[in-house]
């Protein structure tokens, strides 16, 4: 059995606490980290994780100094390093995107693990074998890269939904016009690269296309997202505008 203390209430613990708690390895206990923490209490655990936003792992994080357990993050951009070095110091980053009112399958989930030694790394494991599939290994510096390369799939990506869900209500459009293409987007880089599965004015090199949209477009910030994307484009399959 792996005693786990989980500190945080954000979404990312939401998720932990919740696959956790089904999971006969290991029993988990959460704890707030905005309240003060009995130090001798988190002794008792073999791993802390702690689950909060980036800024303030570093001083939840030396709150724990001393303590037995291997201390470890969720986050995908602070280092191993933020950690107190007089501790056992690990990472345990779920490669996901988490929203409270969205159910997830952590068995899908890659689990990115480090350790500072070989036990510890283990341990981190472990944890991670019992709720999901996909366990690896990830300094610190590729999972930064990692964490960056999420930012463009993911966040960026989200951002595009929504200016696609602007430009439909202004037009009178529903947006659930707009989700089929999503679905096969998302499918099709199952089987292809996205290289190989890019299409579009862009890809095509249909300027005419490509100028009726800016002209359609009433935001300037939207109409320089789309001629930079578009310019991107245009320059990793050799065309210029």
């Amino acid at each position: 059995m792996i005693k786990v203390a989980l500190i945080g209430r954000g979404n990312v613990s939401f998720h932990l606490e919740k696959i956790l708690r089904t999971t006969e390895e290991v029993d988990v206990t959460v704890y707030d980290s905005r309240k003060k923490q009995n130090s001798n209490k988190l002794q008792s655990f073999d791993i802390c994780l702690i689950a909060v936003s980036d800024g303030a792992i570093k001083q939840v994080s030396e709150k724990l100094k001393g303590s037995d357990s291997i201390i470890a993050h969720t986050s995908g951009s602070v280092s191993i390093n933020e950690l107190p070095s007089d501790c056992h110091r690990g990472v345990f980053y779920p490669l996901q995107t988490f929203s409270k009112s969205k159910e997830v399958d952590f068995s899908e989930i890659p689990i990115c693990i480090e350790a500072d030694n070989d036990k510890n790394l283990i341990l981190l494991s472990k944890l991670g074998n019992s709720i999901s599939k996909n366990v690896q290994e990830v300094s610190s510096a590729q999972r930064k890269s990692l964490h960056l390369a999420a930012v463009f799939a993911n966040n960026f990506t989200n951002h595009l939904y929504g200016i696609a869900n602007e430009i439909c209500f202004e037009n009178n459009l529903p947006f659930d016009l707009i989700k089929p293409l999503i679905v096969e987007t998302t499918d099709k880089i199952k089987n292809l690269s996205p290289f190989e599965a890019q299409t579009g004015p862009a890809r095509r090199n249909d300027l005419s296309t490509v100028n009726d949209h800016l002209k359609l477009l009433q935001d300037s910030d939207h109409e320089k997202i789309y001629k930079l994307l578009t310019q991107s484009i245009q320059r990793t399959y050799g065309q210029k505008l």
